[in-house]
């Protein structure tokens, strides 16, 4: 059975990588771009360092900078209507996942028109709209790498998974030294988010040989430094070693698939507004235990690529270490339970059905290697709810 892999036509992996672009504007012959970022990275400095290397080859680039997190269609919108009202070539997506998804979504409405709506799965995006150079500023969401996008419908609280070749940048700038200044809940954050990645990514009922190699190479990296990039930011060994996993992870779910944790985690962002990378991490624990009697192997293959069980453990023994592991872990990173980060319990308990509703409808529950009832996924919500109130709830 053959698979198709879906890669950008260029990618710079370094530190230093974004004096490459002028390079790369070049060889895609792309002399008016527009950077689509947000006003942090303007604050930073990062898009006058990207400027001022266009400037020495003579490229002025205009600045998008409204972009927010977790974007919605009205978010996008002046940046949709800018580019259907100047003459840009190309799109340089600066910042982290929401910039690069934002980019994403302004390339096709700027060029073929209409909503978002009108692009969601199980619609397949295959039109090339304007190309994007993606250049990722946190190791986490691996957007640089991947076919879809995530834009929130804010009419009805509903994340679109917008799905195809269309979304693909055709550049990706893998830089990790603009990594550096990320601080530390937002590093947990997007690392846990990377980490999901890569072990959905393996678990995936669409996995392939070529995923599940990019995927234990990911966990592989990640493993060994999340709690050093987390502690010590200006750690550039850890920092590398994230970023590079975060864009393999990237690419492994981009030729798999996610699954339940990402199912489940969109309505939650959606609803009640947990970044993405958070609201994974609140259920990859709870998730994980409930999937690992689908495929008890291929979990344990996680386990032992991160590095929390070794080859002398049999599945079973591996499988109770990646648990405590990833329990541990957001006692370790400060993931804050849901009635930690302020979610009524009247509000969750009302959503339940709706949220359920949503994660179905994006089809990633479907990729799980054990795919939950809509009983069982209203528990896996409950429970999650219920880890809210205690630490020793067991999915047994």
């Amino acid at each position: 059975m053959s698979h198709s892999i879906l890669l950008p036509r260029i990618m710079e992996v370094g530190r230093d990588a974004c004096q490459k672009l002028p390079t790369i504007l070049d060889s895609l012959g792309i002399k008016n771009p527009l950077i689509i970022t947000d006003e942090m990275m303007v604050k930073l400095g990062y898009v006058d360092t990207l400027q001022t290397i266009l400037k020495e080859v003579q490229i002025t680039a205009d600045v998008f900078s409204d972009t927010m997190p977790e974007p919605t269609a009205s978010s996008i919108e002046s940046g949709v209507q800018q580019v259907r009202h100047q003459e840009y070539d190309g799109l340089i997506a600066l910042g982290g996942g929401s910039p690069i998804d934002s980019a994403k979504a302004i390339s096709i409405l700027g060029k073929f028109g209409g909503v978002i709506n009108d692009y969601k799965f199980p619609h397949q995006v295959n039109e090339a709209g304007l190309p994007i150079i993606a250049i990722p500023t946190t190791a986490g969401t691996g957007s640089e790498v991947t076919r879809f996008t995530i834009i929130t419908d804010e009419t009805n609280n509903e994340k679109l998974l917008c799905v195809g070749m269309g979304f693909m940048p055709v550049a990706a700038i893998i830089d990790y030294s603009l990594t550096m200044s990320v601080p530390p809940r937002t590093t947990a954050d997007t690392g846990i988010d990377a980490m999901t990645h890569a072990i959905e990514a393996y678990v995936s009922q669409k996995r392939n040989a070529y995923s599940d190699q990019q995927a234990l190479a990911a966990l592989r990296l990640i493993g060994p430094n999340l709690q050093k990039a987390y502690h010590n930011g200006e750690d550039e060994d850890a920092r590398e070693a994230m970023m590079l996993g975060s864009t393999l992870a990237g690419i492994a779910f981009c030729n798999s698939s996610v699954a339940l944790v990402h199912g489940m985690s969109r309505p939650i962002g959606a609803f009640f507004h947990v970044p993405h990378g958070l609201s994974n991490a609140m259920l990859l624990s709870t998730i994980t235990e409930f999937g690992i009697s689908g495929t008890p192997e291929r979990y344990a293959d996680c386990a032992r690529a991160l590095g929390v069980a070794s080859f002398n453990d049999n599945d079973d023994q591996a499988n109770m270490n990646l648990i405590t592991y990833l329990k541990n872990l957001n006692i370790e990173l400060k993931v804050p339970t849901l009635q930690q980060f302020g979610v009524q319990k009247t509000d969750f308990d009302a959503l339940i059905n709706t949220m359920c509703e949503q994660a179905f409808s994006s089809g990633s529950p479907n990729n799980n290697p054990r795919i939950p009832s809509l009983e069982e996924m209203v528990q896996l919500y409950t429970l999650l709810w219920a880890e809210s109130s205690s630490d020793d709830v067991s999915t047994s």
